[in-house]
């Protein structure tokens, strides 16, 4: 590894001219230049340590570009600006990335920054009191997303879904479901939309006699079933979208198990909550947050946040650190109080992070999609997947920052042209499969882990052959970044970097032999080029849960 070369020369370097090499970070920065005409690749190592190790940085990167030259793996190491490194890799040093590629096979990119970390992932967490929105859509496809890159940088997560199946919601919904039975309109903030009468059908099919019980009785038959109902409903929809999940934890069962008055009584037990105006309150501006929270009010009933302390014990009780949790745009108000929450319990309060994503909007033609007829006020993720299709769904939803409103234009998302990136996406390796077939059919060897030591792999020596083989051995690098930072949409934007590499070197490189033309040693080399090229991007397209098809 490059970056692994860098640094073993860096600290020779300074051990060579006596200089403490405790400078020296654990792993250096290696990076492709923006001008191509820079090099291969730069690093800024010189400029990172030199201070530290009190030397002009122009001087540490003149001694380190000399020391990197002699290696034979480097063409030439020149230093740009203040001391940066500019590096041109052999070919045949190259043409091993292509090698690692065929030898990891599906496990190439995958990391170990995270290994023995245990993260609890959080996110969709819908009220099971209608179908899964627009925006529950896109925390479906991150969360997912981040789940799968986390995983593929080490850590192990647990992606758990919460269940809000207690409290005033739950009680509109049991009221909204009883008048849609009775053939009456919604109640006053109730629930409106076709699935709500047609849950309330499958109660009464379930229990013919539920609106004839007693009161109390009929309302809880018509809350526990058109939960139970409203979920199962919830999981069929994710399960469909490719969207699983580890754990799901009740609300109701907190307040069932005596979680949540426990949780409360060890915060009073450790000064954190105090009593005033006949309420409990959490002494959360103490820790943190914007204001105190009211915790038990004043008619003895728990407020929301009971449930939270409660929930993110059980979290931090289970050994998650950190606990990620991804909720909506009306949500920021939770960051300080979950952040104080943690530090009452004596915790970091970084070991909450709390990832806010913003709206999402339907369009066709730029016009806003009418709200769905079913759900009656919002566009629902079977609208959205019914329009496009799950694949552009999720690369969609998936492909920029979950911190910017997202409109999603359906005429963009179905097109089978290059200018819908799923499809751009989906087509080169849909391309790279029809070749290497093309390839079995003239008889010709497609190198694999077992054969690609056969490849003379410095052959590919041509410019594009470069940028492609470079641009393959990104993936590790945008993997562990878009894991650090919690951005899944890094990936989708690197397949769309590796589609346009791919693309123009298949039109510049010729790799099947045409005619009576025997084929090479090159045909061969590109051959296991081609071969890397569609396993980084079915690895890729892997971890936004997207499919790879070999036929377009």
């Amino acid at each position: 590894m490059l970056a692994d070369l860098v640094r073993s020369t860096a600290e020779t370097v300074l051990t060579e001219h006596g200089l403490d090499t405790a400078v020296l970070p654990a792993t250096v920065t290696v990076e492709r230049p923006r001008n191509p005409e820079h090099g291969d690749y730069a690093t800024n190592v010189a400029l990172q340590v030199a201070k530290k190790a009190g030397v002009p940085p122009r001087d540490l990167a003149g001694w380190l570009a000399e020391a990197l030259a002699a290696d034979v793996t480097i063409t030439s190491a020149e230093i740009a600006g203040p001391g940066f490194i500019n590096l041109r890799i052999a070919a045949d040093a190259q043409g091993e990335i292509v090698r690692q590629v065929l030898d990891k096979g599906a496990g190439y990119g995958k990391g170990d920054a995270l290994t023995g970390t245990r993260m609890n992932l959080e996110f969709v967490s819908a009220n099971p009191t209608g179908p899964l929105h627009l925006g529950h859509s896109r925390w479906a496809a991150c969360g997912d997303a981040l789940g799968r890159v986390l995983t593929a940088a080490g850590a192990e997560v647990t992606r758990e879904y919460y269940i809000n199946d207690a409290g005033v919601q739950i009680d509109k919904f049991a009221a909204s479901l009883i008048a849609a039975a009775k053939g009456e309109p919604a109640p006053e903030d109730g629930y409106a939309g076709a699935y709500v009468g047609d849950i309330a059908a499958e109660i009464l099919r379930r229990e013919p006699s539920a609106l004839s019980l007693p009161d109390d009785e009929r309302t809880q038959t018509f809350r526990d079933l058109g939960v139970a109902l409203m979920l199962e409903e919830i999981k069929r929809s994710l399960s469909e979208f490719g969207t699983e999940f580890d754990v799901w934890s009740s609300e109701k069962s907190m307040y069932a198990s005596g979680r949540v008055e426990a949780s409360v009584e060890e915060l009073k037990q450790h000064g954190h909550l105090y009593e005033a105006d006949g309420a409990w309150w959490l002494k959360s501006s103490d820790l943190g947050d914007d204001k105190d929270r009211v915790v038990i009010k004043s008619d003895g009933v728990p407020a929301y946040i009971a449930a939270d302390i409660a929930y993110l014990l059980d979290k931090l009780e289970r050994g998650f650190d950190p606990c990620i949790y991804m909720l909506g745009s009306d949500h920021h108000g939770y960051i300080g109080r979950l952040k104080a929450i943690a530090s009452a319990f004596d915790h970091d309060p970084a070991v909450v992070e709390v990832l806010i994503g913003q709206l999402v909007n339907l369009l066709r033609g730029g016009v806003p999609v009418k709200m769905s007829k079913r759900a009656g006020t919002m566009i629902t993720l079977e609208d959205l997947v019914e329009a496009v299709g799950v694949d552009a769904a999720r690369y969609a939803l998936v492909r920029s920052s979950h911190t910017s409103t997202l409109d999603i234009d359906i005429e963009l998302w179905t097109k089978r042209t290059n200018d819908n990136p799923v499809f751009y996406v989906q087509y080169a390796h849909a391309r790279l499969s029809s070749l290497l077939r093309n390839a079995s059919e003239l008889g010709l060897t497609v190198p694999d882990a077992a054969t690609t030591a056969a490849a003379d792999l410095g052959l590919l020596t041509h410019e594009r052959e470069g940028d492609l083989i470079r641009t393959i051995g990104e993936l590790g690098r945008v993997i562990s970044t878009a894991a650090e930072l919690r951005e899944p949409h890094r990936v989708a934007r690197y397949l769309e970097d590796l589609a346009s590499a791919y693309h123009k070197f298949y039109d510049s490189c010729r790799v099947l032999p045409q005619g009576d033309e025997q084929a090479t040693g090159l045909t061969t080399a590109r051959l296991a080029l081609c071969a890397a090229a569609r396993q980084v991007l079915a690895n890729g397209l892997a971890l936004l849960g997207v499919s790879a098809p070999e036929r377009m």
